[in-house]
């Protein structure tokens, strides 16, 4: 994962549905955010099944942020914060610093988020995070593998938002040792949230001794079979439903026996996308497991028409 920002190719805006800026990367071949909203999915998916109610005045809360992007998953939480919220202290990862740089441009934007949030967010692009009485940020900048590893070990996050580029574009942060690895950076009541469904990712958090649950969809997100994931070290005292979310259904289990669950590899964490998905689509060649399109084919052939 190379940072330049040729390398990195062109940034074009995207509008989504809910009236939300967004951005397109030429690199990545995706948008940031699914066409229904991006402010209703960071909504959605990151916000409400954090439950922040459960941090309440004068306790800790650290958050970890995968990939900030344009900072809506961030700024989200640290806008729904109680009001007499914890003492945060927050780490991001991300790659490229454009996406908020070009975010914070916008007006519409700037208008989403409180002058508090907002002057954090500036904070970030300006001066790599902010220290304040009761809340302090830290942004490094680089590929997330070797940055994760210069947060101090004793860290371990209440919550971790890991919102990167689909796994077939960026497979990089999707690897069994990637995941693993911040699922060894959840604290005991900790979750990890991220809209994606894959088989590999969920099989590799499950591997991690992670629980697993299914993310609800967003307002205007078209209802599908299953709409992303939230995973919780195995004794988290976690109910099976929830704001947000709702246990796996046998669809979504069987899912996790097909070739689909192979996983993305990334032993020294340093190879490329393309040797990651090539190695995986040799090991699915004889992996021996259900193809994912049989899969497909009997849970339309059983479900009610």
């Amino acid at each position: 994962m190379k940072g330049s920002a040729a390398e990195l190719g062109g940034l074009r805006v995207y509008p989504t549905a809910d009236g939300s800026f967004s951005l397109h990367s030429d690199h990545f071949g995706e948008a940031f955010h699914n066409s229904a909203g991006a402010l209703n999915e960071a909504r959605a998916k990151f916000v409400q099944p954090a439950e922040l109610q459960r941090f309440s005045s004068g306790s800790g809360l650290r958050i970890l942020d995968v990939c900030l992007g344009l900072g809506y998953n961030t700024a989200a939480v640290l806008e729904a914060l109680p009001t007499a919220g914890p003492v945060v202290q927050w780490w991001g990862l991300e790659l490229d610093r454009r996406p908020l740089e070009q975010a914070l441009k916008q007006a519409s934007f700037q208008s989403l988020w409180s002058p508090p949030v907002l002057a954090r967010l500036e904070a970030i692009r300006d001066h790599g995070g902010w220290d304040e009485p009761n809340s302090r940020g830290i942004q490094l900048w680089g590929d997330a593998r070797p940055m994760l590893r210069e947060i101090p070990k004793h860290v371990h996050f209440d919550l971790i938002l890991l919102d990167a580029f689909s796994p077939q574009r960026c497979p990089e942060l999707w690897s069994e040792e990637f995941l693993g690895a911040l699922a060894h950076r959840l604290a005991p009541q900790g979750r990890l949230l991220t809209y994606s469904r894959s088989a590999a990712v969920r099989t590799s958090l499950k591997r991690a001794g992670l629980s697993l649950y299914s993310l609800l969809p967003a307002p205007g997100e078209r209802v599908g079979w299953s709409s992303g994931t939230m995973a919780t070290p195995a004794d988290a005292a976690c109910p099976p439903d929830g704001p947000g979310w709702r246990p796996l259904s046998a669809m979504e289990w069987e899912h996790l026996q097909t070739r689909a669950a192979v996983p993305f590899r990334d032993p020294q964490g340093n190879a490329t996308a393309e040797v990651i998905l090539e190695c995986r689509r040799l090991e699915q060649e004889h992996c021996g497991y259900e193809a994912t399109n049989a899969w497909q084919r009997r849970w339309r052939r059983d479900s009610p028409s």
